[in-house]
């Protein structure tokens, strides 16, 4: 079982032709993920040779999913056309849409979060500014290193890129059913709480990892989430300890403003909540296999 991605997912790439586009799509190919074609308006009737695979182009997400059956798009579109992208897929009522695109503007995430509300949720965002999600041995939407892990019984969503990698790397020999990067701009689509609920719900994910970061207060939601309705157990890490009271980090959403959003606030709130919060990556891991171990 997986999450949002299987071996059944018909995957389209929107930018595929672009550089960053081409480079992924040729690593999730190699990963076994069933890439059934990329959409570009001005390469509409071409294909693409990625090592003796062709993939063809289509004009339109509508169009692709109307010859090919997809179900899934990753865009790789540049920022400044990122917000028509998502608003073309969401038209198309493509089931999952995975934005990788760093840098959209937050009103262009905003309004195309809001209008996937308004068309009735049809379309699944993940992102924007995240790598994807993988379902290790079936397939691999995004950017996620496909030969770090290996499949298992441990769930992982990460607002993270890195920390993503990080986690599955220290947690190889166990496995992942599922690992998802929701990633950190202060408006995403999928969030914590819709992972949690998803794994609590697959019946091979044993364990849940949950990695969060300062700022906002998404993982003190996702700790009533937690108390409330999800039975597995569930550990944590907050990427932003050591960081200083008003410190921006890298992710948008990373903003503290006093002591809202710190590191040791979601730690309280997912302790409270039954989660066993490492300090560290490696100390999470450490947690996620004694538990294991029984």
């Amino acid at each position: 079982m997986a999450i949002f991605l299987t071996k059944d997912s018909k995957v389209i790439v929107q930018g595929m032709t672009g550089a960053t586009g081409m480079k992924h799509t040729k690593l999730m190919l190699g990963d076994g993920t069933n890439i059934v074609g990329g959409v570009n308006p001005r390469k509409a009737g071409t294909t693409v040779d990625f090592d003796g695979t062709e993939v063809p182009v289509f004009g339109s997400v509508a169009e692709a999913m109307k010859e090919t059956g997809a179900n899934v798009s990753v865009l790789f579109v540049p920022p400044a056309f990122a917000k028509a992208a998502v608003v073309e897929a969401i038209d198309a009522e493509i089931p999952l849409a995975v934005v990788i695109t760093e840098g959209i503007a937050v009103h262009d995430s905003a309004a195309f979060w809001a209008y996937a509300q308004a068309k009735g949720n049809k379309t699944r965002i993940i992102g924007p500014n995240c790598p994807g999600l993988i379902t290790p041995g079936q397939s691999n939407a995004g950017i996620i290193p496909g030969d770090i892990t290996k499949p298992g019984r441990i769930g992982l969503v990460s607002k993270s890129g890195t920390l993503t990698y990080q986690m599955m790397y220290e947690l190889r020999d166990i496995g992942f059913s599922s690992a998802v990067g929701i990633g950190g701009d202060p408006v995403i689509g999928t969030t914590h709480i819709d992972a949690l609920a998803a794994f609590e719900a697959d019946p091979d994910t044993d364990l849940i990892v949950m990695i969060g970061e300062i700022g906002g207060d998404a993982e003190e939601r996702a700790a009533d989430f937690i108390k409330a309705n999800v039975t597995k157990p569930v550990v944590g890490y907050v990427a932003g300890f050591t960081a200083p009271e008003g410190k921006t980090m890298g992710h948008a959403g990373a903003i503290v403003s006093g002591s809202s959003g710190t590191a040791q606030a979601k730690q309280e709130a997912l302790e409270a909540a039954g989660v066993k919060v490492g300090k560290t990556p490696t100390e999470t891991a450490k947690l996620a296999r004694a538990i294991l171990a029984g």
